[in-house]
């Protein structure tokens, strides 16, 4: 039992500190460099891609097989795209940056709590993946905490209450570490099924997240220079962590 409360309160200290990172960050610079957030996402991207397709597919085939692994991938992009629309709908509405804040954060949440789900996962098939895995969305959840501070910085709310809100926003990892820790724990074929849809969800974050909104802040060919480096460090983390 101790084992699965350390493995909840690792996970979730870890992305505590990729969100509190950013949200430092943020307050701290204050109005941090579109080609600086572009260049963060880019190699935050590459890293999960390597993740994705080098660990949790492989491991998601071993346990449940090619059929399942692929209808369940899709399923979890599914799943993450009806979220994101949902979210995107209600920023549409949102007149001020307090609103923008709320929806940003809302979105966020609900991004981490299949984070938690991953790392969950992660640490019952293997220590070293999840530890691999919990470094790789901390470095993503930086770019996270500075989205939720953009807008609060420019409606001058304190920094007090800025770093409360993103602190806020991580704590779902822990909900979904806790999910991930149970599903794991009743067999093989559950554990196969969570990382199945966390790499459809991974993957979804990816391409129709971090890589455009990395190219929509900063164009150029550092932003894929960032991609190519952070699949590259992914793929060296899983083969020698």
């Amino acid at each position: 039992m101790f084992k699965y409360i350390y493995i909840i309160i690792l996970s979730m200290s870890i992305s505590l500190a990729g969100t509190m990172l950013g949200a430092s960050i943020g307050v701290i610079i204050k109005r941090p460099s579109k080609r600086l957030l572009g260049i963060i996402m880019g190699f935050a991207a590459g890293l999960m891609l390597a993740v994705v397709v080098f660990e949790l597919i492989p491991e998601a085939v071993n346990m449940i097989g090619v059929p399942f692994t692929i209808i369940l991938y899709f399923l979890g992009i599914i799943i993450i795209l009806g979220i994101e629309k949902a979210v995107n709908k209600r920023m549409m509405r949102a007149n001020n940056y307090i609103k923008v804040a709320f929806i940003t954060a809302i979105g966020l949440m609900l991004h981490n709590l299949p984070e938690g789900i991953i790392m969950g996962c992660g640490f019952l098939v293997d220590k070293n993946l999840g530890l691999g895995m919990s470094a790789i969305i901390a470095i993503h959840d930086i770019p996270e905490g500075i989205a939720v501070t953009a807008p609060l910085m420019a409606s001058k709310v304190k920094n007090e209450k800025i770093l409360t809100y993103a602190f806020l926003t991580a704590l779902p990892t822990a909900l979904g570490a806790a999910i991930g820790v149970m599903a794991g724990r009743v067999s093989d074929l559950s554990l196969g099924i969570c990382l199945a849809l966390a790499s459809g969800i991974m993957m979804y974050v990816v391409f129709c997240e971090l890589i455009p909104e990395s190219n929509r802040l900063w164009e150029g060919v550092v932003n894929s220079i960032s991609v190519i480096i952070g699949l590259t460090i992914g793929f060296i983390m899983i083969n020698l962590i």
